[in-house]
């Protein structure tokens, strides 16, 4: 029979078992994005001259003051049997001038682009696009705001946020080194619920709002694509310049896991709050399953994670993960089983009969246990939504329900050729699963449609587990650049601080924590970055943004940040990086 794996556990009350289920993460999390809108502009009106020769249009006016919705693209008119569509850019132009030429155009397209999906990557590209004077409109099958807004980084932020305050409050021990003493601190679940319902409400009518008033249309029903300009919804079809498909993922779950969305269940149903079960198991130990465990044993339960890979938390920086598992795992009541798949979960029945999970060696496949909780959460990460959007009709094949794209986003068809006028972001694409990725990738591909090339480089692009104390990186791990380097032949330097050597962290008595910069010193370029801390996820930008822009890593030492903040634990960091003649 095959070896046992081995049970890591901080509470003895807890019976053995033996599993684990995971698949390896894709980098799965979710956070909000905003969008600034500009304001409104000068433009001209009046007697419009057409040209037979140039077929141009110039306007000669007095300026006035019009709302951004009908300076972003005029209103399309006939001149002399033609379509007029004057540009956002055109129009700006002529703040400047007393006249203005309009591109004049033969092909009469409803809109100049359509989106399919109103996610947070639909929503950053649809105002951008406005912005650069693009007719948009977006078709939505569901509700406005996709997964993050209502069942992914929104909701959950507003639990994490809830739960995260009843932790503290029962903290004896840290408040009273703050000399503050607190009586029996209890909960109200469908308060704690409520509140992650009404916080999707508001930013879901907040994202509405923001395209609707900008003149965006939105068009509900189902897409399914007719032709490389064509888009099909309920009995309705509309054409456009271009397309983007920004459908987003769906929870993704293995064979032989059985959901009944009460006692097994996904992300989508655990953001409900329904209960607070005993004993939890969650099937993957990545950002999904992390942040559930810290709602779930601040409320009150036990957790074991079920993981299929050799260490928990295989996604992160080794160094980080060990920090990780001291600070977010060993003094809470969670434990762990590793090197084993959960290769059939049976549903229960609340009080009555217990979740049944088979487990499953991970090399021989052969079963080696089974476990008995009040309840399985499966976080094995997500997979595409982009069934039904028919792209066999524009000649593309997804690879395991990814849409293919190239650095632009623009869609290829099954021989790698890009297919005119279609583009793909977010988790349709596979390139980077998270909404902040999903709106950079949007925005870059209106770029790219308008003319401009902008690729995203999505090592620059951070991501965030937000635990207590959260954990943050962006770039490469130090195993990963370590391997890049011996592949590539040049050397690696990594440069390390603490928070407890933070002023800030120390007032707050919550000094545990670090941060680790990576880098390569013959060219200063930054590798990676990770911290785990107090507000590690607002802390990682300074490093993102110095990749996105290509700053050397020794410039960054001599920038100033406000004493006593966290930040100066970056700043720290930073400093030690040596400058050379």
């Amino acid at each position: 029979s095959p070896p046992t794996p081995a049970l890591h556990h901080s509470d003895s009350r807890r019976p053995r078992v033996v599993s684990a289920r995971f698949l390896p993460p894709k980098r799965v999390m979710f956070a909000m994005s905003s969008t600034t809108v500009a304001g409104a502009v000068r433009t001209s009106r009046n007697t419009a001259r057409v040209s037979r020769k140039t077929n141009t249009v110039s306007a000669m006016a007095s300026s006035r003051v019009v709302s951004p919705a009908r300076v972003f693209r005029a209103r399309a008119s006939s001149v002399m049997g033609t379509k007029v569509v004057a540009s956002r850019a055109t129009a700006a132009r002529a703040a400047n001038s007393r006249s203005f030429a309009v591109t004049v155009t033969a092909q009469d397209y409803d809109f100049d682009l359509v989106i399919i999906g109103a996610g947070v990557g639909g929503h950053g590209a649809a105002l951008h696009a406005v912005e650069c004077g693009m007719k948009v409109a977006v078709i939505e099958g569901g509700v406005i705001g996709g997964t993050c807004v209502n069942r992914g980084c929104v909701p959950s932020k507003a639990l994490l946020a809830a739960s995260g305050r009843v932790r503290e409050m029962k903290d004896a021990d840290h408040l009273k080194m703050l000399g503050i003493e607190v009586g029996d601190v209890r909960f109200d679940r469908q308060g704690v619920a409520d509140h992650a319902t009404n916080l999707a409400s508001t930013i879901r009518a907040n994202l509405t709002n923001s395209m609707t008033s900008l003149g965006v249309e939105i068009l509900v029903g189902n897409a399914t694509l007719t032709d490389n300009h064509t888009v099909r919804y309920g009995n309705k079809k509309v054409t456009a310049k271009n397309i983007i498909i920004a459908t987003g993922s769906t929870p993704f779950v293995p064979p032989g896991i059985e959901i009944d969305g009460k006692t097994v269940f996904t992300s989508d149903d655990a953001l409900k709050l329904e209960t607070v079960p005993p004993w939890v198991a969650i099937i993957g130990s990545g950002y999904i399953g992390l942040e559930f465990s810290d709602i779930y044993t601040a409320l009150g339960s036990d957790v074991t994670f079920i993981e299929a890979m050799p260490k928990i938390m295989p996604g992160f920086d080794a160094e980080i993960g060990k920090q990780a598992e001291r600070i977010l795992i060993g003094p809470r009541n969670i434990d762990y089983v590793t090197n084993v798949l959960a290769t059939k979960v049976t549903p229960g029945i609340p009080g009555v009969k217990p979740v049944v999970i088979e487990l499953s060696d991970f090399k021989t496949r052969e079963v080696v246990d089974t476990m008995e909780v009040d309840a399985c959460l499966v976080a094995t990460g997500r997979a595409p939504y982009t069934e039904g959007l028919n792209l066999s009709s524009i000649g593309v094949e997804t690879q395991r329900g990814f849409v293919p794209v190239n650095e632009k986003m623009q869609v290829t068809d099954s021989n790698g050729n890009v297919v005119e006028g279609v583009w793909c972001i977010g988790d349709a694409n596979g390139k980077m699963m998270l909404a902040h990725a999903a709106s950079a990738q949007g925005i870059a591909a209106v770029e790219c449609m308008s003319g401009r090339d902008q690729v995203l480089n999505h090592q620059s692009v951070p991501a965030a587990c937000f635990t207590h104390p959260e954990i943050s990186f962006v770039g490469m791990t130090e195993e990963q650049a370590r391997a890049k380097a011996e592949e590539e032949g040049f050397e690696v330097v990594v440069k390390k601080t603490s928070f407890k050597a933070n002023s800030k962290a120390l007032a707050e008595k919550e000094a545990d924590g670090m941060a680790k910069l990576i880098y390569r010193p013959d060219t200063e370029e930054i590798l990676g970055m990770w911290i785990i801390g107090l507000h590690a996820a607002d802390l990682i930008h300074e490093a993102s943004n110095a990749i996105n822009q290509g700053t050397k890593v020794s410039a960054l030492k001599f920038a100033v940040h406000a004493h006593p903040t966290l930040a100066e634990v970056v700043d720290e960091v930073f400093k030690q990086v040596e400058t050379h003649a």
